[in-house]
């Protein structure tokens, strides 16, 4: 049976830095063209 210092170490140790690829920014990007315009 597992303990919960077996959690609890899992959870210190864990890694979970997602990133957005560039790809996935300029498709959702595409989609907000004419709000942007002459904006920036």
């Amino acid at each position: 049976m597992a303990k919960n210092s077996n959690f609890h170490k899992a959870k210190r140790a864990k890694k979970d830095e997602f990133y957005t690829q560039l790809y996935d920014i300029e498709n959702e990007l595409r989609h907000y063209r004419a709000h942007f315009r002459d904006k920036v």
